[in-house]
């Protein structure tokens, strides 16, 4: 479908409604505008990632290059999934692009290659440590919350399956890329002190005592039953 914008402001929704493809018109707090307005602001904070990025190609090395296609993949593909939702079934035309297995496959693909650098997780993660890693942190809770509304939308009309598989999918994506991002650029990831202290000796001597009292507690009042 050919896009032209010559009007950017069209006075139309002036009064809390607005046109899906096809001229369906509907409340703005409809679950289809919520659905692609969340995921435009997946793409925004996507962007800003990508606007950083110049500064920390070189330290990237090879991978600089691969790193950065990926995102600006990744954004056009998020345009995609918003197209797809702002077209209800009544409006979709000969042509149209739609979410597959495909892209989701390309995801995971990324991911396997990613996780080759990183060690296992001892602990949960917290955003931040570096500029690149908190900004992919925000794109990761705000592409959870894409996902809660897409699932939300699917209970009241049908939508594309792969839209929701792309962007659970895509969280994932995310989350190893902040910590990718934070190995190969040498900066520290902020970890969730209080996972970090489960390994502690003193700590698991602890949990095991109270699990042997409780244990014995549990004995206890069922011998008197």
């Amino acid at each position: 479908m050919a896009i032209r914008l010559t009007r950017i402001y069209t006075r139309t929704g002036d009064k809390g409604t607005t046109a899906l493809v096809g001229g369906h018109r509907v409340p703005k707090e409809h679950g289809r505008i919520e659905a692609y307005g969340t995921t435009d602001e997946l793409n925004s904070i996507v962007g800003i990632v990508r606007t950083y990025l110049p500064g920390y190609v070189e330290r990237l090395g090879a991978d600089g290059a691969w790193y950065a296609e990926m995102l600006r993949r990744i954004q056009n593909e998020l345009f995609d999934v918003g197209s797809e939702l702002a077209t209800p079934p009544d409006g979709e035309y000969e042509g149209m692009h739609r979410m597959s297995a495909r892209e989701v496959e390309l995801l995971e693909s990324e991911v396997d290659r990613m996780q080759e650098l990183l060690e296992p997780l001892k602990s949960f993660t917290l955003p931040g440590g570096g500029v690149l890693n908190a900004f992919l942190h925000q794109a990761r809770t705000v592409c959870r919350r894409a996902e809660r509304v897409l699932w939300a939308l699917s209970r009241q009309e049908s939508i594309n399956p792969q839209l929701i598989i792309y962007i659970n999918r895509l969280s994932d994506h995310l989350f190893v890329q902040s910590r990718w991002i934070a190995r190969k650029l040498g900066e520290p990831e902020f970890v969730w002190d209080r996972g970090l202290r489960l390994d502690d000796p003193e700590i698991k001597a602890a949990r095991r005592a109270a699990a042997i009292k409780r244990e014995a507690s549990r004995r206890g009042g069922a011998a008197k039953s």
